[in-house]
């Protein structure tokens, strides 16, 4: 029996099971095959419940599961067979869903693109995972390479996506084991060159068992799709997990607080996952409270800790809302810690306990596990964590270990077994000689009221090596420097507050997956005659500040 399982005792029964060569992993004992037998019978239970809702589109299980039939049919129609890759750059519209379980049925292996991304970009993972087909938004045939085969969305007749679905579903489905990839996907490339992190079906069906138990879901609740289907997050906590459950997916294609408001409405939305910032950017609604958001249970967030003055005011706003902080990657297919039910106001800084199955560690730079309390590399495994990267056997290496994914974020467990992420470690400053955790910082920066967002990056200092410079989103206009110190020095060693802040009444850059985009504001702050060094004259000196 696992750690978690104190957090999670009514979870289904489980057992160690060996996966992918010599990993020993917790498994559910009652779990279905493979996704697409997860889909089946979803489908079957409640066949005439929405499963698909885009605009006036309505899709029900039973529909889905012959349209996800009948692409498969028109993918092996186009000679793709079990383990062919084929790219999917759709946006957030039915067609990803049903474009991704017919792949998927098919045997072959789905890589969802982001429709944000450069012909560069997309080039290289097509020829990285050497995809055979290209399904696509018609509006983007032009960032993908001249050579690649497609079936666009409304194109031409005999080689659109309309053709795949009009295909008769009469193939034999090829057999399918958990151990199969089912997706790909590619990571940000942070860090150099994008990976494809191999999601399996192992790990998709454990990670939908972990969202159906610590969410409670289903066949009555309601996802609104709100941030890319695309991305690890999307397609599994928003798109496969619901569905599973025989519930409805209420796509969004592009997020906005007055849209997403009253689509969440009109739907009876019960359920979704978004970032902190969008919360905030829905509370600064004037008309917020005139909208029914009544069905809304769970709110679920990740990326960065909610603040206290946010969960507060939701949670007088919306008293049945239950706000809930999940921690995962795409090498974790999404969750790896979700906090139960009711426990974030008790630890608003966490992102929670283990899932059900996952085993996670805080380790040392030696690979010792270190004492309850101490930080060190958060080491996650479990089955829902991917066998590696496609055709980097290098990088796999490096970043697995012992079944461990080596996640790179700096973390400790408190004595409650609960789970604190202080920092990446790449992103820790020395600032002469002290460690200072950037997201330690930026916590407890979230946490004053006037704060939308924070990030914390370091700046280049000819005596301490680096300093600390915080980049501020206003809630309040009225919030000045000198507060937010003393702030910071009520809850900070002297060396952790920060040196230098630029406040803006905008938010912060963020890439497409509503990851925050650090590099930018390393730049700005590095760069000699930026914005930051036009606007503060003396570059050393602490506690000057930029008001953007």
């Amino acid at each position: 029996m696992t750690a978690s399982r104190r957090f999670w005792k009514d979870a289904p029964a489980t057992r160690a099971e060996a996966h992918f060569g010599d990993r020993v992993v917790t498994c559910f004992t009652g779990r279905p095959a493979n996704a697409d037998a997860m889909l089946r019978a979803a489908a079957a239970a409640n066949p005439q419940g929405d499963a698909v809702v885009d605009g006036t589109v309505r899709i029900s299980h039973a529909a889905l599961d012959a349209m996800s039939g009948a692409v498969a049919g028109g993918l092996a129609s186009r000679g793709i067979a079990k383990g062919d890759r084929v790219a999917l750059l759709v946006r957030n519209r039915w067609q990803f869903i049903v474009a991704l379980t017919g792949i998927v049925r098919a045997g072959a292996i789905a890589v969802p693109l982001s429709v944000r991304a450069s012909r560069n970009e997309i080039a290289f993972i097509l020829e990285n995972c050497g995809a055979s087909l290209s399904i696509c938004d018609a509006g983007k045939t032009g960032t993908l390479p001249d050579t690649m085969p497609r079936a666009a969305i409304g194109g031409p007749v005999g080689g659109s996506f309309e053709d795949l679905l009009a295909a008769a579903p009469g193939m034999t489905q090829p057999e399918i084991t958990e151990e199969d990839v089912a997706v790909i996907l590619y990571t940000s490339g942070t860090t150099g060159t994008p990976k494809g992190a191999m999601l399996t079906h192992l790990n998709i069906v454990h990670s939908c068992l972990h969202y159906a138990h610590c969410f409670a879901l289903t066949a009555v609740d309601r996802s609104v799709v709100a941030v890319p289907a695309s991305h690890v997050t999307g397609m599994i906590a928003s798109v496969y997990a619901p569905l599973a459950a025989g519930a409805a997916t209420v796509m969004m294609e592009k997020f906005d607080a007055d849209a997403f408001l009253a689509l969440a409405t009109d739907e009876r939305m019960t359920v979704t996952i978004l970032v902190p910032a969008m919360y905030n950017l829905c509370l600064l609604r004037a008309d917020f409270a005139r909208h029914d958001l009544g069905a809304w249970r769970i709110g679920a967030f990740g990326g960065a800790p909610m603040p206290v003055a946010t969960i507060e005011r939701l949670a007088k706003l919306l008293p049945n809302l239950d706000l809930i902080q999940a921690y995962g990657s795409t090498e974790t297919t999404s969750p790896a810690t979700i906090m139960p039910a009711g426990g974030q106001a008790a630890a608003p800084a966490s992102v929670g306990a283990p899932a059900p199955c996952a085993d996670i560690r805080v380790m040392d730079a030696a690979g010792h596990e270190v004492p309850t309390g101490e930080s060190g590399e958060v080491w996650i495994g479990g089955p829902m964590v991917v066998p590696g990267y496609w055709n980097l056997p290098d990088r796999t290496a490096e970043s697995f270990h012992a079944g461990f994914w080596k996640s790179g974020d700096v973390g400790r467990f408190d004595e409650n077994g609960l789970l604190y992420i202080h920092d990446r470690l790449k992103d820790m400053i020395n600032r002469g000689g002290y460690k200072v955790y950037s997201a330690e910082v930026e916590n407890v920066l979230s946490f004053h009221p006037g704060v939308a967002e924070a990030a914390v990056v370091p700046r280049r200092d000819p005596v301490l090596g680096e300093k600390v410079h915080a980049f501020v989103h206003r809630s309040d206009p009225n919030l000045d420097e000198a507060a937010l110190k003393a702030f910071c020095c009520e809850r900070l060693s002297d060396y952790k507050v920060p040196d230098f802040f630029t406040f803006t009444s905008e938010p912060l850059p963020r890439n497409v997956n509503g990851k925050l985009m650090k590099q930018a504001l390393r730049d700005r702050v590095a760069e000699p005659n930026g914005p930051a060094d036009r606007r503060q004259a003396d570059r050393t000196s602490p506690g000057r500040s930029e008001r953007g």
